[in-house]
């Protein structure tokens, strides 16, 4: 197997970890992975995003989709991009709690 193969076969369990709403340990053993070879690509490939994004690592781009006028349809809320390109709209005062809830699984 090449570096790129193993590189899209661990990425593919990845997504389907990250569906999965399991905890990476739960989901090794459900799939007969090594968990450590898991946690090593895990660490590498989002090592690997991060680096490719365009925001510092560690820090989050946060946008504010407030309308800004009386034409605008738009509704009031927050884009949090992530590291990894993981993008989460909508954010407004009455979910700002998942927010957290959603970063700390992260």
């Amino acid at each position: 197997m090449t570096q790129q193969e193993r590189r899209d076969y661990w990425q593919q369990h990845l997504t389907k970890w990250q569906a999965s709403g399991l905890s990476g340990m739960a989901f090794c053993q459900q799939q007969a992975l090594a968990y450590h070879k898991f946690s090593y690509w895990r660490q590498k490939l989002v090592s690997e995003a991060s680096a490719e994004s365009h925001s510092p690592a560690g820090f989050a781009t946060v946008i504010s989709t407030k309308a800004v006028g009386p034409e605008s349809h738009e509704k009031p809320g927050l884009t949090v991009s992530l590291p990894g390109g993981i993008t989460i709209t909508g954010v407004n005062a009455h979910n700002v709690a998942l927010l957290g809830d959603v970063l700390r699984q992260l």
